[in-house]
């Protein structure tokens, strides 16, 4: 995900009668992760409409509360790197469709490794690709952590860059870096688009 600023408190106030409920709240959240093996899905609608009406909430409310439930992964601290070290050479591209995808170099850090994922089109082909733009995931294996950091662009060219945690060897023969594009960010529908680089 791009990096969040930091959470500030929305207000002084908190009525310390219900501290008690807050901390069960956050035992039952615990509970519930290891009961899913921390993949609890979404619940049903009927029983989102179930709950509202049992409990007197409201149903959208309980909608974004599930929702935010299930993406706990995204609000894990994210590593800063530091300490550059060097550009790592990679020079790779794909070509698919109208879209031309680039990965010219890592950038290597004592905690992390950054990777620049650039994309590229003719406006003429695709005109409204910059203004509804689908969201690409990197995965290069269960252990690295790969997160988007920011990303931008303008007529014709996009980038995104993610910090990978450890920093991935200086050395990188049979690491394939697979871009995943989905919908929207935090979704799990994905358009069908794969771009994999194997590097050499």
């Amino acid at each position: 995900m791009l990096k969040r600023m930091p959470f500030e408190r929305p207000t002084e106030h908190y009525d310390e009668r219900i501290y008690k409920i807050d901390e069960q709240i956050c035992e039952m959240l615990k509970l519930r992760k290891q009961l899913s093996n921390n993949n609890p899905g979404f619940p049903p609608f009927e029983y989102i409409s179930k709950w509202a009406e049992t409990f007197e909430l409201y149903e959208d409310f309980l909608k974004a509360v599930f929702g935010t439930l299930r993406s706990e992964e995204h609000y894990k601290p994210m590593v800063d790197p530091s300490d550059f070290r060097k550009h790592i050479p990679v020079l790779k591209s794909v070509e698919k469709g109208n879209f031309f995808y680039t990965l010219n170099s890592i950038k290597q850090y004592n905690n992390a490794s950054v990777v620049t994922f650039n994309i590229d089109w003719d406006e003429t082909e695709v005109p409204s690709f910059a203004n509804n733009h689908h969201h690409f995931e990197l995965q290069i294996g269960e252990e690295y952590d790969c997160r988007m950091l920011k990303g931008g662009g303008h007529s014709g060219h996009a980038f995104t860059n993610y910090v990978v945690s450890p920093p991935l060897p200086d050395k990188t023969p049979g690491l394939e870096l697979t871009f995943i594009e989905y919908f929207k960010p935090f979704s799990e529908k994905e358009t069908g688009t794969k771009i994999v680089f194997s590097l050499e």
